[in-house]
């Protein structure tokens, strides 16, 4: 009888060690907590002047500053913690990152399919997104037109490897006034659902644009146009290593 237990207790052992590797699962990006620090929109210029005479004809150059109705621009720093913990969230063990490597997302949608995240597809989705935000063909700040890079790190989403130079990307600029290789770049995403997704890689205190240090930039979509004054919730999801 004592060897008969032994050996169901080994078995028993061996059943469990080799279910192991069924019970591993993808570690999905997690939804963040959002501190709101500040929220400034650019001035508007000042009107220029010139004393009319009667008489004269006057050939003018006007130049002029406006503020895009077309995107809204996110920034700040980024703190986490890797944790092991079981379903219910009891935590065995946790590390504190103060400047994390990874990726923020941003999405209208407050649940993402990760499961199949790709690259944002241009020629397949980009009308219909221009047209949701009142995005006109010619617009200088339109999606294409931003996005208008094939260039960034090789990141992973979910376990997804997205390839060095695959996506549509653009550089956000950091503190010599233009965007610069290999710093604050962002890239288009669809979820695995057709969520659009903004996907920002995660800097270790560049500069940024302001000339103070943050750990992420990147812009996200929302139609100001024709008055519109509504506001679009944005939720965020991050990805730490």
């Amino acid at each position: 009888m004592k060897k008969m237990n032994k050996l169901s207790l080994i078995l028993f052992i061996s059943l469990v060690t080799l279910a192991l590797p069924s019970l591993v699962l993808a570690i999905s990006p997690s939804g963040a907590s959002l501190t709101s620090i500040s929220n400034e929109t650019g001035s508007l210029d000042v009107a220029g002047s010139h004393s009319a005479i009667a008489g004269n004809v006057t050939e003018m150059g006007v130049a002029s500053t406006v503020t895009t109705q077309t995107w809204q621009g996110y920034f700040g720093n980024v703190t986490g913690t890797v944790q092991l913990a079981d379903g219910s969230d009891n935590v065995m063990y946790n590390w504190s990152l103060a400047s994390p490597e990874g990726e923020i997302y941003a999405s209208v949608n407050n649940s993402i399919n990760w499961v199949g995240t790709q690259c944002y597809n241009n020629t397949t989705f980009t009308s219909n997104l221009e047209l949701e935000y009142n995005i006109a063909n010619n617009d200088v700040d339109g999606i294409d037109e931003t996005f208008s890079l094939q260039d960034h790190d090789a990141f992973y989403v979910n376990n997804v490897l997205i390839n060095t130079n695959t996506c549509m990307s653009t550089r956000i600029y950091g503190d010599t006034g233009a965007g610069v290789n290999a710093e604050f770049e962002e890239v288009l995403l669809k979820g695995g659902s057709n969520e659009t997704i903004f996907a920002s890689i995660l800097e270790e205190n560049m500069l940024g644009f302001d000339s103070a240090s943050h750990d992420f930039q990147m812009i996200v979509l929302e139609d100001g146009h024709n008055a519109d004054t509504s506001t679009r919730p944005y939720y965020f999801f991050v990805e730490l290593e």
